[in-house]
């Protein structure tokens, strides 16, 4: 197949944000590199018709659509049934170090699994990608009420799952 009129050139420029929106959103990077993958090859099909226009936008409702479409899907692949460490003693901290960072990381990501996938999603773009709220509105095809509804609702769960885990650690 040829490049179509710099397919190939936008693909290789927005392989790593396309990635990082979807680890932001599936929480895992095999499943994240295959749906920045499945959102480039429907962008393909499309491309003659959006290089033009703003093609980074919409690559990035591409991903966002697919995603939340993967998980209203009745079954999503294999599902973690238990935690890697579970039954062993939490560790008390003094002082941050590299080990007290990644246990930190793996929270947030526990915390972000109790988030529902659009609360995720809102989360994501409003804090992580920076868009304004009437941004994020467009993108899901809501009202701007909508995204600060998911987005407070969203912040409750994370609050409350790492409030959780601090007083795990500090016992």
């Amino acid at each position: 197949m040829r490049d179509q009129d710099g397919f190939d050139e936008f693909v290789r420029a927005r392989w790593g944000s396309t990635v990082r929106l979807a680890v932001g959103l599936t929480l895992d990077h095999g499943y994240a590199e295959d749906l920045a993958q499945e959102a480039l090859a429907k962008l393909w099909f499309r491309w003659s018709r959006v290089a033009d226009g703003n093609p980074d936008a919409y690559l990035r409702k591409i991903v966002l659509n697919t995603f939340l479409s993967r998980r209203r899907r009745k079954w999503w692949g294999e599902q973690a049934t238990a935690e890697p460490e579970a039954g062993q003693p939490a560790a008390t901290r003094a002082e941050a170090t590299p080990t007290t960072q990644v246990d930190d990381r793996n929270a947030l990501k526990q915390a972000l699994r109790k988030v529902s996938p659009m609360q995720r999603v809102v989360i994501f773009l409003r804090y992580a990608e920076d868009l304004p709220e009437q941004e994020v509105a467009e993108l899901l095809g809501c009202s701007v009420g909508t995204v600060k509804s998911h987005a407070s609702r969203g912040l409750a769960v994370l609050r409350k799952a790492l409030d959780n885990h601090a007083q795990e650690v500090h016992r």
